[in-house]
């Protein structure tokens, strides 16, 4: 067993090549998130995932797949899932003449986890481990990168509504991870792009936005923080915050699982306290902070991969040096994510009862 193993990488292509392999061998990478690009078709995807367990059987291989626009893959056979949205819309339809009271809300919770399982299925059938959803934000109607990736602007719908689909995953035999704590909704910036600033009081968004993470401290088994600034809380980005990531979400709030942190490569990630910091900067910070994995997304494609290499051996350096310590806690959480059972064969999910169940059951 590894000591620690916190760098989730990206590959190129649909199927590894020599590098790639040298690379997922390291015992500092603990995982895999694929893109767009990693997709041909459903064979392709079954055959890559395959080579990756072949490298190591413990590696997770992860996506952000949600439904509505952030959905990896969608052809040959791959259901459109809905925007969450769709299913916040679904709770708040209108009373039916005749219908007991809440007869609304209880058919949207029973939609959320018809779509946590489809979702979590179709993936699992193809060798996938685990999708970086639900999004728990709230949807103020100003950020354009949350948008309709909320489920609602209430949080105790969001939170009822995201512990169905959680509960769907499960059934699924998946893993989630609820983002991106404390809440992304309230502000305008993306971050992809720049360095969004919510200017709230602690206990103005404890009381909104990071309400659901309370609500389902013994439901959720990964969080996932926001590239954030709070400057009320932390002039720290959420993500490299240990009052964030440790007073707050692990001690007030409760929550025992594993923390990721968002992709160390975009452009929020790279600005701690004002200075430009490059990606093992920022994988040690978040580390330290108390995140327990670290995501360098879309650098396979950079130079041959060569952000990859200088990260896992700076981080290496930075290990032997003592600048980070490797954590037993955070590798078991990183392996309580894989699944429990082997992956269904997609032949047979697509006749099975509780799919065809649940396909009918998913928000028109």
């Amino acid at each position: 067993m590894h000591a620690h193993a916190p760098l989730v990488i990206d590959v190129a292509g649909h199927s590894l090549t020599t590098v790639d392999r040298q690379r997922l061998a390291h015992p500092l990478v603990g995982g895999v998130i694929l893109f767009g690009r990693n997709w041909k078709d459903r064979t392709q995807l079954v055959a890559l995932c395959r080579q990756i367990k072949a490298v190591r059987h413990d590696l997770l291989i992860s996506v952000d797949h949600e439904g509505g626009r952030v959905q990896r893959f969608r052809t040959d056979g791959f259901t459109h899932l809905p925007p969450m949205a769709a299913l916040g819309a679904m709770w708040m339809r209108a009373a039916k003449a005749g219908e007991p009271e809440g007869a609304a809300a209880l058919e949207a919770a029973n939609a959320a986890v018809a779509t946590g399982y489809v979702l979590g299925a179709e993936l699992r059938a193809c060798g996938v481990d685990m999708s970086f959803a639900p999004v728990l934000d709230l949807d103020h109607g100003e950020s354009s990168v949350i948008g309709d990736r909320a489920f609602h602007r209430d949080p105790r719908t969001v939170t009822v509504l995201a512990q169905n689909l959680m509960h769907g995953l499960r059934q699924s035999g998946m893993a989630h991870c609820g983002k991106h704590f404390p809440g992304h909704g309230f502000v305008k910036a993306d971050s992809h792009h720049a360095i969004p600033v919510d200017r709230r009081s602690l206990r103005a968004i404890l009381a909104e936005d990071a309400a659901p993470y309370g609500w389902l401290s013994a439901t959720l088994e990964a969080v996932m923080p926001a590239h954030v600034i709070y400057p009320r809380v932390d002039s720290l980005p959420a993500g490299f915050s240990s009052r964030w990531l440790q007073d707050i979400l692990r001690h007030r709030l409760g929550f025992r699982g594993a923390i990721f942190s968002d992709d160390l490569s975009m452009a929020a990630a790279r600005q701690i306290g004002g200075r430009e910091v490059s990606f093992t900067e920022a994988a040690l910070a978040a580390l330290a902070a108390g995140a327990d994995m670290v995501l360098l997304c879309n650098q396979s494609v950079v130079d041959g991969g060569a952000p990859i290499d200088e990260a896992i051996d700076e981080l290496s350096q930075a290990a032997l040096k003592g600048r980070w310590q490797p954590g037993a806690l955070s590798e078991e959480r990183r392996l309580a994510l894989l699944p429990r059972a082997a992956s269904p064969e997609w032949e047979a999910l697509m006749v099975s009862e509780r799919y065809m169940q649940a396909l009918s059951l998913l928000p028109g």
